[in-house]
């Protein structure tokens, strides 16, 4: 009569044949140690060179993939003031791992752009109301006969506004974010990708 096996036999035979290459394992290792010193670095409280110097001569590539791939996301718009920093701090880190004068120059002016852009969605905010807010008044002043009480109405409420508002500021931001992509494909680039 034939033995019967084990799951965990039959695994094992399947797995015999399998083995871990160490250097893929170590690169591997690299790339997600780069990804995490990028993140310390956009906090702060990483010395990328430091690091970069610190690992072994054939897991520096690796580590800086990793740390490329993780700052050159960070190049987009600013959802606030509070991004800019942070923004700023993945363009100087990209330039460790680029390390290009041309780069320095074009993530400067980036960050000048990324000031304007910030600028520029205030004033937009601003104009956006000011311009919707007679109509605006024209519904607060018509609920508030039907309800028999003063209305205020929050704009972001009023589907009407909120389409007015998103088609004008998305028109800023495709502007805008032209200039940050132009950024990505030019650091790609020189980075060899």
């Amino acid at each position: 009569m034939g033995k019967i096996k084990s799951a965990l036999e039959i695994a094992l035979e399947r797995t015999e044949t399998v083995k871990g290459d160490k250097d893929s394992i170590d690169q591997f290792d690299a790339k997600q140690r780069g990804k995490k010193l990028a993140a310390a670095f956009l906090d702060e409280t990483c010395d990328l060179i430091q690091e970069i110097k610190k690992t072994k001569a054939e897991q520096q590539e690796s580590l800086k993939q990793g740390i490329f791939d993780m700052l050159v996301s960070q190049v987009s718009l600013p959802a606030g003031k509070d991004d800019e920093k942070r923004i700023e701090n993945a363009g100087k880190g990209l330039n460790i791992v680029i390390n290009n004068s041309h780069f320095a120059v074009l993530y400067g002016q980036f960050t000048q752009a990324i000031s304007r852009y910030l600028q520029e969605t205030a004033q937009y905010d601003e104009a956006i109301r000011r311009q919707y807010a007679p109509k605006l008044r024209q519904k607060e002043e018509e609920l508030s006969r039907r309800m028999g009480a003063q209305i205020r109405i929050d704009p972001f409420q009023d589907p009407e506004f909120v389409k007015f508002y998103n088609q004008n500021m998305n028109a800023l931001k495709a502007n805008y974010e032209t200039i940050a992509d132009k950024v990505k494909e030019e650091a790609r680039r020189l980075f060899g990708q």
